[in-house]
């Protein structure tokens, strides 16, 4: 993990903890899910999702909620600008909440289509194009940033923790992969 210094820090500690990896496949893309997956804090936590248009934002959500035992049809959100599912993680039913504010225009269809509520709520939220309802979203326990790589398929991917839910859930991150040969591209 490394600071960066022009990110607004984590509660306590002055500078915010970031993992920079690299994603070769979607196969890496999946594993990096299912470790997310794998945590008890995702399942009230904020996670946005930046990158360009193919960068893997909705690759990567759909990988997550299969993880998360969302079962059906997962359908990205860009016309809809919310998709509600449920996750049925360890036998236990809970919401998880998809944006993408891509179309996003008007911060009064904030209130109006009840999203303060939702973010109110219990349950995940994701979010793509986080950038579009800057200024009405709270801040994210995760900044998840993909781009693309030099080769068709791989990614790079910056991980930033905005918040002490997100520090601990980086945190575990860092330390799975530190533990894997896969991602050699952890900083220190």
């Amino acid at each position: 993990m490394t600071a960066a210094d022009d990110h607004p820090g984590i509660v306590g500690t002055g500078t915010p903890l970031t993992l920079l990896m690299a994603w070769a496949d979607e196969g890496d893309t999946q594993a990096f899910a299912a470790r997310l997956a794998a945590m008890a804090e995702v399942r009230d936590a904020f996670i946005a999702l930046h990158g360009d248009l193919g960068a893997g934002k909705t690759t990567f959500v759909r990988h997550l909620l299969r993880a998360l035992g969302v079962a059906g049809r997962i359908k990205s959100p860009t016309y809809a600008v919310v998709e509600p599912h449920e996750a049925a993680a360890d036998g236990v039913g809970w919401p998880v909440w998809h944006f993408d504010f891509y179309r996003f225009d008007d911060p009064r269809e904030w209130e109006d289509a009840g999203f303060r509520d939702i973010f109110a709520s219990p349950g995940l939220k994701l979010a793509e194009w986080p950038e579009k309802a800057e200024g009405v979203l709270p801040r994210p326990d995760l900044d998840i940033a993909i781009s693309s790589g030099p080769e068709d398929d791989a990614r790079q991917v910056l991980v930033t923790a905005n918040t002490t839910l997100g520090a601990a859930m980086l945190r575990r991150l860092a330390a799975a992969d530190a533990s894997s040969p896969s991602q050699p591209n952890q900083q220190p």
